[in-house]
């Protein structure tokens, strides 16, 4: 076995005092002054009507400016070997293992080969961009001659990568800038502009194109950042041997493999400060954990509330703190509320299916329900894929007649993909064989890390490179943020019930055209007739606004409210009304287009959960005596939020 190798040892640099933060040429430190010449005749003392006058420091003396170069090169030193012997063990680790499936897991090269082609056939689309690109630049550069010539900067830019000031205030950086955004809009501008090409081929090259871009900012490079240029100048170079220190952990972290940390992960503890919601888990099986939480009110609704989070996630982002708890403000609405916290599944599981998840996970999670609380029938939600589940069970159930749901709730859910945005790209047979091979590898299963990757490229500046600079090239600590701790908490997916999720769905559309098979059945969304809440939300990347709309629409034998909520897949989902951010937009019918709803539809500021509890009371039966977790004919197992969400990828 190889040795890893051994980064040398450096002398520890020389003590300096630190550059004054803020800018790179502030003043040095000074020596300490001779004494002055016993003859020299004492300074008179000021008079006090006189203001004191202090006089600007001295330039440092060349002994201090010595001392800072050599402290300064150093830690750029240590930085240097830091990264190198971080790339040698990475290497090291991942000596042994299999080489990368594919060379092109994502089929991009054929796809950019038939954009080229497509480009290739219209010279004169082709002449006219590079023309268009050439007076880009005449501008540019007319631009950067006035502000030599004393022209006022422009406003800071409210790109989130060129928020620091010297982007625009400094010629050289605002040039860099601006040249980078000419270059990648022209780019990105001539990829969409391509005619006669299958349009999922184009755009699976836009997003590759956009990805390219991004990864290649100035903002992202030490050289042409400038914060982390003063950074290291404040710091005599520290920031950059922290950050080296930074990419050494996140590599090891990720067994060889950067893994970059989004939050300061030791500074959250599930069931500690995140997910303390108080309450019991009364029920536990091979697949879920039932949780029943306690009532915050005297008497509480008769109809309980099931609520099916998705199995990509862990249920706890319903219950990250008490003051953006779901989980608490439904309780406090007098709602009986009940979760069902999935297993991470393993190897086991590799096989199971959606058949499993229904006759094991909804059906069952039902029956305990409707045994603990008393009651006939229930209310139920669905988060995500947990709702693409549930609208499926839905439409089973009206096929056999079973009635026990009373009405149903969808947050982000879809059942439509025909409009599923950018995860179709990552939905072909290529990419399904590269997956499967992937899980195949890891004994059935998709390991946690492999969906977040997936999800981080999708918004790569905001969860990819925003780290990047700030974690590695300014060498900050990653922020203590609980949605981001959760972000990163991982589960697994079974082989089976994964492919079949991304085939059935995302590339066959089959629950929306009732060819979908499941439970011995192929069910019919339009079947289903009970009232159903839909929720989706306007900057969604992952559930897209109008294809949650078309699949509230698939339910055409239902009564449909659907409400729009702003920001995206988690924060329009978490969004209580205490926090008072966003709007939201309400419309009771439900027109052919999503178009023709917001155009009908009324804004209204702040948390769409009021909007939803009132729907929901009006559904929920009588008041009853609040129930009790302790005292159910399910007997309480461990406090909430119980042991499955404790399990880590």
């Amino acid at each position: 076995m190889a040795k890893r190798p051994k980064t040398p040892d450096l002398p520890p640099p020389p003590k300096a005092a630190p550059r004054k933060p803020g800018r790179p040429t502030s003043a040095k430190p000074r020596a300490k002054a001779p004494p002055r010449p016993a003859a020299a005749a004492p300074e008179p003392a000021p008079k006090p009507s006189e203001k004191l006058r202090f006089a600007p420091p001295p330039p440092p003396t060349s002994e201090v400016t010595r001392t800072m170069i050599e402290t300064l090169s150093l830690n750029l030193a240590r930085a240097a070997m830091t990264a190198q012997s971080a790339i040698a063990e990475a290497a090291l680790s991942q000596a042994d293992r299999p080489a990368a499936l594919s060379a092109d897991p994502f089929n991009v090269g054929p796809a950019m080969t038939q954009v080229m082609a497509g480009l290739a056939s219209r010279p004169d689309k082709l002449f006219a961009a590079q023309a268009d690109l050439f007076n880009r630049y005449l501008d540019l550069w007319a631009g950067a001659t006035r502000r030599a010539a004393g022209e006022a900067a422009p406003e800071p830019s409210k790109d989130k990568r060129f928020k620091d000031p010297a982007w625009s205030e400094n010629p050289m950086f605002d040039v860099m800038r601006q040249s980078y955004l000419i270059s990648a809009d022209w780019m990105n501008g001539l990829v969409s502009s391509v005619e006669d090409v299958d349009p999922r081929t184009k755009r699976r090259a836009e997003f590759f194109t956009k990805l390219l871009t991004d990864a290649f900012s100035p903002s992202n490079f030490l050289a042409s950042n400038p914060a982390a240029l003063k950074a290291m100048a404040d710091t005599n170079g520290e920031s950059l041997v922290k950050g080296m220190q930074n990419f050494a952990a996140d590599l090891e972290r990720g067994m060889g493999k950067l893994k970059i940390s989004q939050a300061d992960y030791g500074r959250f503890e599930v069931g500690v400060n995140v997910a303390t919601a108080p309450g019991q888990v009364v029920w536990r099986d091979e697949l879920f954990e039932l949780i029943q939480y306690d009532a915050a009110t005297g008497t509480q609704r008769a109809i309980p509330l099931l609520i099916f989070p998705p199995w990509i996630n862990k249920f706890y982002i319903l219950d990250l703190q008490p003051e953006n708890s779901m989980i608490r403000w439904l309780s406090a609405q007098g709602f009986t509320v009940f979760v069902c916290s999935w297993v991470n599944p393993d190897r086991d599981k590799a096989d199971w299916n959606f058949d499993q998840y229904l006759e094991k996970g909804i059906y069952r999670a039902i029956d305990k329900v409707l045994e603990q609380s008393g009651a006939e029938r229930l209310n139920a939600v669905g988060y995500c894929i947990g709702g693409t589940l549930l609208g499926a069970a839905l439409a089973h159930m009206a096929a056999k007649g079973d009635d026990r749901v009373n009405a149903a709730t969808f947050f982000a859910a879809q059942h439509d993909f025909a409009e599923a945005g950018d995860l179709l790209l990552f939905t072909d047979e290529h990419w399904l064989n590269e997956i499967e091979q992937q899980m195949d590898a890891a004994g059935g299963v998709l390991p946690g890390a492999a969906m977040a990757d997936t999800f981080n490229a999708l918004r790569a500046n905001d969860l990819i490179w925003s780290f990047f600079v700030s974690n590695y090239l300014m060498g900050k600590d990653p922020p203590a943020f609980d949605l981001l701790f959760w972000n990163a908490d991982q589960t697994r997916m079974p082989k089976a019930l994964h492919l079949n999720y991304l085939r059935s769905m995302y590339g066959q559309n089959l629950l929306s055209q009732g060819k979908f098979r499941i439970g011995g059945l192929t069910v019919d969304l339009s079947k289903v007739k009970i009232p159903l809440y839909f929720q989706a939300s306007r900057e969604d990347h992952i559930a897209p606004m109008n294809s949650v709309y078309r699949s509230a629409r698939a339910f055409a034998g239902a009564d449909v409210t659907l409400t729009l909520a702003g920001s995206g897949h988690i924060a329009g989902v978490v969004n209580p009304p205490a926090a008072a951010k966003y709007q939201h937009w309400i419309n009771p019918a439900l027109p052919p287009t999503l178009a023709e709803w917001q155009a009908g539809a009324a804004e209204h500021p702040g948390s769409w959960w009021n909007h939803w509890a009132a729907w929901l009371h009006a559904r929920a039966g009588d008041m009853v005596p609040a129930r009790d977790p302790a005292k159910g004919p399910l007997k309480p197992i461990e406090p909430a939020p119980g042991s499955y969400v404790k399990v880590k990828s």
